[in-house]
Formats: C-alpha cells, sequence, structure tokens
C-alpha cells in the first residue's frame, strides 16, 4: 500500500507568547489506531490522551495534540505526517 507523505505546514505568523501549537487534521486514510500511536510517539502522550485527541480530530475534523517551542512542535509535526496525516504548526495564541 503506498501513501502520501504530508508536510507539515508552518504558520509564521504572530510570534505568539513563546508557545507554539501542533494541529492534527482528520483524514479518511488513516486507522483510529494509527493516528493514537504516532500521537504517543511523536509527543510522548499516554494512550488516553491520544484516544481523546484522535477522536477530536475525527468529530471536529482538527485537534490540537502538543503545546511547545516551535522546534519541538515542528519535530511532533514531521513524525505524524510521515504517516501521512496532515499537520500545522501555529502560535499557540495571536496577538
Amino acid at each position: 500500500m503506498s501513501q502520501t507523505l504530508q508536510s507539515p505546514e508552518t504558520t509564521d505568523g504572530a510570534t505568539g507568547r513563546g508557545r507554539w501549537m501542533t494541529v492534527i487534521f482528520n483524514n479518511e486514510t488513516n486507522s483510529i489506531d494509527e493516528v493514537i500511536h504516532i500521537l504517543m510517539s511523536a509527543t510522548a502522550c499516554d494512550q488516553e490522551e491520544a484516544e481523546i485527541e484522535t477522536w477530536e480530530a475525527h468529530v471536529y475534523g482538527k485537534a490540537p495534540v502538543h503545546f511547545a517551542a516551535r522546534g519541538e512542535c515542528e519535530r511532533a509535526a514531521g513524525i505524524i505526517s510521515s504517516i501521512g496525516v496532515k499537520t500545522e504548526v501555529t502560535p499557540e495564541w495571536d496577538d
């Protein structure tokens, strides 16, 4: 099975208040279990948190999954997007 790799999208807007966030978007390609496992791997969260974030993306179309410095969020987004999940890295707050 071939997969299309998604590159993380970085919004270079306002500087925010120092923290950035990684957002995932729902898709019809990856299974729920795949997304849960990649979130646990990319963000070091526990299974319960990964399940909640995956559910939120599935129901609402997107979900914030990681909050940290920009570089750390881009690292997590790179891991998550490696399985085809669309990601975005943006400042946590709009100034």
